[in-house]
This record gives C-alpha cells, sequence and structure tokens, in this order.
C-alpha cells in the first residue's frame, strides 16, 4: 500500500514539473528569457546610441537627419549610452529589442546589421555610392610634426598603407606611390576614435614590420578626444571618425582622410527586422517611433 502511495505522490510531481515546463515554454506575451520582447513581437525598442564626443554618432546623427531646428543632436533622452564599439556591440547582442549603430568594419556575427533603403551595408556599396550611410575616417595634425610622425602618414597614403585600409575599409588613394622604409627611429602618438582604431592598429603593426625601430602607440578614446590631443600636441596624430568643425579647423589642425566607411546599423541576431528606411532609424533614435510594432 505505501508502495502504491509512493507512485502516485511521484506521477503527480512528474505532471506539475512537466505542466511547469510547458508554462515556462510559452511566457505568454513573447518575451525572450531576460523579458525584453523580441522585434517581431513588437515591444518597446530599446535605443542604443553612442557617448557625446563620439565620431560615429556625430555622423550618423548628420547622416540620418536625427537633428532638431538648429541642427543640434536630437536623440532620445531615452537611449542607453554606451562609450565605445565595443561596448555598444555588447548591449545591443545582449538585448533582443536592441537598435544600435557601428563602424561598418567593426560588424562581426554578435549583431546583424540591417538593409537601409534596400540597401545592405558593404564596402563595395560604400566605394560605388550605393550605400549612402558613409563618413570619412580623417587622422589630425599640426604643421611641424615630427619627421617620424610624418614618414607614418606617408605610410599610411601610400600603395602598401592603402592596401591594408583596403582590406576592411575603402581605400582613399587608389594611386598611391609605393613606400620605402625609411629607417627612421622613434615614437608616434595616435590618439582618437574607437572607430578608427582598429585600422590604425594593423597600419601601426605593418609600418613597425618595415620600420622596427619605430613604436606607433594607439590610445583609444573619440574622435572629440582625438582631434584636441593634436590640438594640444599631447599626441603626434589625432584620429577623428567624422568631418572637423570649423571650431577645430580654427585652432590649427589639418584634416587627412585616410579612408571611408559605412555607419552600420545592428540589432540583435534574434530579430527578425532585416530592412530599415532612412525615415524609419531618424523616427526611432528621436523618439518618434517606440515600438516595434510600428515598423511595416
Amino acid at each position: 500500500m505505501k508502495s502504491k502511495k509512493l507512485l502516485a505522490l511521484a506521477l503527480s510531481c512528474v505532471c506539475a514539473l512537466g505542466a511547469f515546463a510547458l508554462v515556462g515554454c510559452s511566457s505568454g506575451g513573447g518575451e525572450s528569457s531576460d523579458g525584453s520582447a523580441p522585434a517581431e513581437n513588437g515591444g518597446a525598442i530599446s535605443v542604443i546610441s553612442r557617448e557625446d564626443g563620439s565620431g560615429t554618432r556625430g555622423a550618423f546623427t548628420e547622416l540620418f537627419g536625427v537633428l532638431d531646428d538648429n541642427k543640434k543632436d536630437a536623440t532620445t533622452s531615452s537611449a542607453v549610452v554606451t562609450n565605445s564599439t565595443s561596448v555598444m556591440m555588447t548591449t545591443v547582442a545582449g538585448d533582443p529589442a536592441s537598435i544600435g549603430y557601428i563602424s561598418l568594419g567593426s560588424v562581426n556575427e554578435t549583431v546583424k546589421p540591417v538593409k537601409i533603403d534596400g540597401v545592405a551595408p558593404s564596402a563595395e556599396g560604400v566605394k560605388d555610392g550605393s550605400y549612402k550611410v558613409a563618413r570619412p575616417f580623417n587622422v589630425v595634425a599640426k604643421d611641424g610634426m615630427s619627421e617620424v610622425a610624418q614618414d607614418f602618414l606617408n605610410f599610411i597614403m601610400s600603395a602598401e598603407g592603402q592596401e591594408v585600409v583596403d582590406s576592411e575599409y575603402v581605400s582613399v588613394a587608389d594611386s598611391a606611390a609605393s613606400y620605402t622604409a625609411s629607417g627612421k627611429s622613434g615614437k608616434v602618438v595616435v590618439a582618437g576614435s574607437s572607430s578608427v582604431t582598429p585600422i590604425m592598429e594593423k597600419l601601426a603593426e605593418a609600418y613597425e614590420a618595415l620600420n622596427p625601430d619605430v613604436k606607433v602607440e594607439v590610445q583609444q578614446s573619440d574622435s572629440s578626444t582625438g582631434v584636441q590631443s593634436a590640438i594640444d600636441g599631447t599626441c603626434d596624430l589625432g584620429m577623428a571618425s567624422r568631418e572637423l568643425k570649423d571650431s577645430e579647423l580654427s585652432q590649427g589642425v589639418k584634416p587627412v582622410v585616410i579612408a571611408m566607411d559605412g555607419i552600420a546599423v545592428i540589432v540583435n541576431n534574434g530579430s527578425s527586422v532585416d530592412d530599415l528606411t532612412s525615415d524609419q532609424v531618424k523616427g526611432i533614435f528621436t523618439g518618434d517611433i517606440t515600438d516595434w510594432s510600428e515598423i511595416a
């Protein structure tokens, strides 16, 4: 008799666990395990942006018209602010309802880039003009830079340097002259944009291989900090992933475009959103569109 009671109790526990599992698998609201609604089911959009001073943010707001009547940044105050490309990608990868933006050259399998106005982001699209969301990568310096810094810049703009650029971005010097190792020694400090940093590190590695007595130190921050560091003379070359402002140019720095890069609008890999119009992106980042159900 006792064994029959134990068997009945065991069976009731199994049934209860099975019912619980079914409820758990069908969350009722279509939410993910962290409570966020995936884009295909509607739900509040998680807007992820970059920090003030980011060249990518500046270029993004200009290109999509995320601006107020005074041409000032009009990014919604509800946006989550991230301070680098890597943090942006990690944030979007971890939030099924999110949308953000990064340098095209930084896209990897952790996030999904979406088409803009029917065109997929690609280096080829930037080069032929079909993908319109593009901006320059600049290095900036004041007159009188050191000979070794000038030599490094010469390498960047050479055929060999532009070949490095072309591996992930869009080169800007199709008929550049070949570079010959200079035999110089010393140190070059390059500082600024987190978007430019990855290609600058590859350029530094290639240059150092030809000039083993030179150390190129790449310091990551943001575009505004990079430009200001060049103005202040605390670095040899500043990195900016946007056009320079008149207020910066008036302080004696000159930009050199070393590459062109697209800006990719990214969503979580679990999102069903594959294509957005420019107006939809603008609406999302200004706060006019707040729910994924508003995206046709």
